[in-house]
């Protein structure tokens, strides 16, 4: 045991004194956390919006005024001719524009023409659907305020004009922020890229410079090596894990509504997976530069698009959401989600956690089976 926790304080020697591995371990989570929180989002704000009012009545400019006071839109001129708007979206400098028709207020179907800027098509669905709810709750105000007066009025029955209002209420997340899905996200990819990246390569490493064997002819046991050599990063994924957490809840204002220390220990064993995707990786590559690409293939790309990190998983084609269950990101995102966003037990993500555990097991027998038949 003291040559295991001399071999281990010796790995955390190496590591804090590359620089540049540190920058990666500790600089990295926080710039992405960053990046994905404020810059890289799909909420949709301050869109500039241009209108053609052809009706010029009060219905008209309480509705323009509403779509300028929504911070989804920001009014950058009304127009007097639909020549004027396109000339606008081909200058790029409007994104949608809003048209309506003559006596808009004494016709009650009279039809509100959006015409969106679709370079983009997934925006153009979103501020269209903004504006069309901005539209429609304006109506159904109008009409309270009609029955209202009908009902008050002489000769008034009183009875409301039929149909049906919709209530919405917003589950979880109810200001519809992004970095309530990317921060689960961002947690995978990091604890992926340290644990499986930085372990590979520090394996390799050894074997390249020719230290390895060094390593195996020691009176340490090859299994005591590897876990010497992956411990570090796991508690530096701790590190990590704590650190991201800290920020999305200061910073980005996500809530840690279920058990942390749930929490923690689904990242745990989510990291562990990626320490023996490493070491198996460490396995297959010769050179440093081989480690990395092989990381960055076949971890790194299906943690972006296969986990449901950026992209629905079930609007993918069949044999794409099949490939997804063999990716670790897509149990371990699902399992934060339920208990970071909304709050579940562990009895609500079992099925995530048992997959993760049988993908530990698996990867702990392959891994250390072929690394000592490589090394042998």
């Amino acid at each position: 045991m003291k040559q295991f926790i001399s071999f281990l304080r010796k790995e955390f020697y190496h590591i804090f004194r590359d620089k540049r591995t540190m920058l990666i371990l500790l600089a990295m989570p926080v710039i992405l956390i960053v990046l994905f929180g404020y810059a890289i989002t799909t909420e949709i704000k301050s869109v500039q919006v241009a209108v053609l009012d052809q009706s010029r009545d009060e219905a008209t400019t309480r509705i323009i005024d509403r779509i300028g006071a929504s911070e989804y839109f920001e009014l950058y001129k009304v127009l007097d001719s639909y020549e004027e708007g396109e000339a606008l979206f081909r200058q790029g400098k409007i994104r949608l524009l809003l048209v309506f028709p003559p006596r808009y207020a004494s016709s009650s179907d009279a039809p509100v023409q959006l015409l969106a800027d679709a370079t983009d098509p997934n925006e153009a669905t979103q501020i269209t659907s903004y504006a069309t709810a901005i539209i429609s709750q304006w109506k159904m105000e109008r009409q309270s305020e009609m029955n209202a007066v009908t009902a008050q009025s002489p000769g008034g029955n009183g009875q409301l004009s039929a149909g049906i209002t919709p209530v919405v209420h917003l589950l979880y997340n109810p200001l519809m922020k992004g970095a309530y899905n990317f921060v689960p996200g961002v947690m995978g990819l990091i604890l992926m890229l340290i644990c499986a990246l930085m372990t590979s390569v520090g394996i390799v490493k050894e074997k390249e410079i020719g230290t390895m064997e060094v390593l195996l002819v020691s009176p340490m046991k090859p299994i005591y090596i590897i876990l010497a050599k992956a411990a570090p990063y796991l508690l530096l994924s701790l590190v990590n894990i704590i650190t991201i957490l800290a920020l999305s809840y200061f910073l980005l204002d996500v809530p840690i509504a279920g058990s942390l220390t749930l929490l923690i220990a689904i990242s745990i064993l989510y990291a562990l997976v990626a320490l023996c995707l490493g070491l198996l990786i460490s396995t297959i590559a010769n050179t440093q530069q081989a480690a990395m690409l092989v990381s960055a293939v076949v971890l790194m790309l299906p943690v972006m698009l296969l986990s449901g990190m950026v992209f629905p998983i079930e609007n993918m084609p069949v044999i794409l959401q099949w490939l997804s269950n063999i990716v670790p990101a897509k149990w371990y995102i699902i399992a934060v989600k339920d208990v970071m966003i909304k709050g579940l037990s562990a009895g609500a993500i079992w099925k995530e956690v048992s997959v993760l555990a049988f993908m530990v097991v698996v990867l702990i027998v392959v891994s250390v089976k072929r690394f000592k038949i490589r090394l042998e």
